[in-house]
């Protein structure tokens, strides 16, 4: 299992380190951010998200070289097309992936928006960051869904892992 001895549970820091060690080599996605409109020639621009790094894709989590994020929205970039919305959700989703092809990702490219920074030492000091709750007795726990129960993060890293595979 990912990062688990027998002694003292391991650190959630340290069992990402060990997930990004397994994970090189693997494709990465982008992540992507809202660009601010700036005015050109006193005309506002269209709404854009730019690139802002890549991570590893793994369940509920974006793991970068340098950070561990939680997963936000998860959209496909798209150009712009003259369309008909049965729902105003189907119009909000295809203005989200326009905007990210005008943001300069290629057609079909997958982009994560709306991610949130996890403090890894925060949930290895016992408290809680996302979906990270921190265990003096069993280690770093995570919450997978709103309603579902806590389960120990290297059993969840491991069992991603092997869906990779």
């Amino acid at each position: 299992m990912v990062g688990v001895t027998d002694d003292a549970p391991p650190p959630a820091a340290g069992l990402f380190d060990v997930v990004r060690a397994r994970l090189a080599g693997a494709p990465r996605e982008a992540l992507g951010d809202w660009a601010t409109a700036r005015r050109l020639l006193g005309f506002g621009r269209a709404p854009r998200i730019v690139a802002v790094g890549e991570a590893w894709h793994l369940g509920i989590f974006l793991v970068a070289d340098d950070a561990v994020y939680a997963v936000g929205q998860v959209l496909r970039a798209r150009s712009e097309a003259v369309r008909g919305f049965t729902a105003e959700s189907q119009r909000d989703r295809a203005a989200r992936a326009a905007a990210a092809a005008r943001g300069g990702f290629a057609d079909g490219q997958i982009v994560h928006l709306g991610w949130q920074r996890l403090d890894l030492a925060t949930v290895d000091a016992g408290g809680v960051s996302g979906p990270l709750t921190g265990d003096p007795v069993h280690g770093p726990l995570v919450r997978w869904s709103a309603a579902g129960a806590t389960r120990p993060l290297a059993e969840y890293l491991e069992d991603q892992l092997g869906l990779l595979r």
